[in-house]
């Protein structure tokens, strides 16, 4: 790999810097921010031309001849004109600077002379770049994917280290998300000093997350996707794509798979499909906050509301309002379906038209906050699990004998056993709340990630419950999840971008469904559901036939001597 000292600046060492770009400017007549100089000059300006207007026309009224002026008067008369000066020379009048520099004259780039100016004002410029300077020499390599950098750049950057220029801002200012990310990338490891070798930066769209998907990036991180499949569901088969670093996941699930197709595959049902956002609400006694709640749960008053909260979305449907109380606060979990979006964004803007609509019948009431947990939103609940959130999914499956025998390698018995004592009695022992199963989050989270679902959403997603039965005599299994609370959708936040619409166009649930709105992310929701149920057939089976450690001894182990992969610190 080529290696490449950064350059050095003079700056660095405790030099002036010299520069043919190092012009005088309107905003360097104050040793301030540039904020604070401008409002001074602004309130300046129009202090002394109410100041001088009053005067002249006091003047007028006594007929005293207006060429007569005291010292007040000429003093308002010189600030009037520095103001006017200095204004003119900020908002780019040539020949108002031209009188100061002839040097101004040349052509150049307001966003590089701004940079410059704010290096002269910052007061311990010197003394962090010659910090920076020194850290940044224990790292001399800089990845190959940084590309050379510009003397503009390089302008830019320092200003970012000394802190003149706040790294957030580089996008809107410079209107190159790539550049921006490069920029913020090399002040990053000039500040730290450590390297940022491994962590691509070329290959991806910035722009395509600007806004919605991240803030600051500085690179991205390479998952690989694997495929597991194909999974005959609803007789319909799928390959599943899943984004782990976990090695035999996707070899497991795969295996899983096999046994499902190869037993006549797996039946899904949608038991519920709505979205929840739950907001607080205080009043001044309980009795109040009770009157409330009667009004919003009375189904004389649903259509009204409905009405109100559908306005947000043409795809928001408002389903129902769960109310729970806690004093004098009252907690209201509306529930909603939002198409093939997952939904968030929508509900709580249906809840805020409510809000707005019960403010006018019930003035005294205190809006605490649009989210009171009561959802419950990434975290474990068990309102999620009595009541659903997202879609509600059954998928089921009875795996023929021969099949345990030869694929999953053990038998009926065991892992019904297996099944009880460790999926539902071992859990209990641990108070689980919904993770009545072996690890459905490892799956979730795998086609989250390769899809563009959010992952945080994976804590309510997985929630499950895994039974098996012996049937047909004892010779046949019958497995099923029940998963209450899949979050997913196929359009909106991460799912826009390009890999991960790949994934989602590889499962045939791109983007929204126009022939049936919703039937896409329903339809994603059955796949994890049906995956899961692959993923737990083949653990468990793991398990039960003691295979386990040796599996992940032989797929989940490097042989490679990692500290000859690390990239300089």
């Amino acid at each position: 790999m080529a290696v490449r000292r950064r350059p050095s600046t003079a700056s660095a060492a405790g030099e002036p810097i010299k520069s043919d770009k190092q012009l005088l400017k309107a905003s360097d007549a104050l040793p301030l921010p540039l904020y604070l100089t401008n409002g001074l000059f602004f309130t300046l300006f129009f202090t002394v031309a109410y100041f001088l207007l009053t005067r002249w026309r006091e003047k007028i009224r006594s007929s005293t001849p207006l060429h007569v002026v005291t010292l007040s008067e000429l003093a308002a008369l010189f600030s009037l004109f520095a103001s006017v000066i200095y204004l003119l020379g900020f908002f780019g009048i040539d020949f108002v600077q031209s009188f100061v520099s002839p040097s101004s004259r040349a052509a150049h780039d307001p966003w590089k002379d701004d940079v410059v100016v704010q290096r002269k004002k910052s007061v311990n410029a010197s003394a962090l770049l010659s910090s920076t300077s020194a850290a940044t020499t224990t790292a001399t390599a800089i990845d190959d994917n940084s590309p050379a950098l510009s003397t503009d750049d390089e302008e830019i950057i320092t200003s970012v280290v000394v802190g003149t220029t706040p790294s957030y801002s580089l996008e809107s200012t410079l209107g190159d998300c790539r550049r921006a990310a490069a920029i913020r990338r090399e002040a990053l490891q000039r500040t730290t000093g450590s390297s940022l070798v491994g962590l691509p930066l070329e290959g991806f769209d910035y722009e395509a997350i600007l806004g919605q998907c991240c803030e600051m990036p500085v690179g991205y991180v390479q998952i690989p996707v694997g495929v597991a499949g194909p999974l005959l569901i609803d007789d319909e088969e799928y390959t599943v794509p899943m984004a782990t670093t976990e090695g035999c996941l996707v070899a497991s699930t795969n295996r899983g798979c096999k046994a499902i197709h190869m037993s006549g595959g797996a039946g899904s049902v949608v038991l519920k499909d709505g979205m929840t956002r739950a907001p607080v609400v205080r009043f001044s006694s309980a009795a109040r906050a009770a009157e409330l709640k009667f009004f919003v749960e009375d189904p004389l008053n649903f259509d009204s509301l409905a009405v109100v909260f559908n306005r947000s979305s043409r795809f928001a449907k408002l389903q129902r309002i769960q109310c729970s109380m806690a004093g004098k606060n009252l907690y209201m979990r509306f529930t909603c379906s939002t198409g093939d979006a997952m939904g968030m964004n929508m509900v709580s803007k249906g809840v805020q038209n409510v809000l707005d609509f019960l403010q006018i019948d019930f003035p005294d009431m205190d809006v605490i906050g649009i989210s009171g947990n009561f959802c419950s939103d990434k975290k474990p609940a068990a309102v999620n699990w009595i009541e659903g959130r997202g879609k509600s999914v059954v998928c089921e499956a009875v795996i023929k004998e021969e099949v345990v025998r030869k694929v999953l390698k053990t038998n009926v018995a065991a892992l019904v056993e297996l099944n009880m004592l460790k999926n539902l009695t071992g859990s209990a022992m641990a108070g689980a709340l919904g993770g009545f199963n072996a690890h459905a989050s490892n799956i979730v989270a795998a086609i989250y990630i390769a899809t563009g679902q959010d992952p945080a959403q994976n804590v309510e997603s997985s929630h499950c419950i895994t039974m098996m039965e012996a049937i047909n005599d004892g010779k046949d299994l019958h497995v099923s999840v029940t998963m209450p609370s899949i979050e997913v959708g196929t359009v909106g936040g991460g799912t826009q971008l390009a890999s991960q619409a790949a994934c989602l166009n590889l499962l045939g649930v791109k983007g929204a469904s126009r022939d049936s709105p919703g039937s896409n992310s329903r339809k994603l929701a059955t796949i994890v559901a049906g995956s899961v149920l692959a993923g737990e057939l083949s653990l468990m089976s793991a398990i039960a036939a003691g295979q386990l450690v040796n599996s992940h001894m032989k797929y989940n182990r490097s042989s490679k001597d990692v500290s000859k992969l690390a990239g300089p610190r």
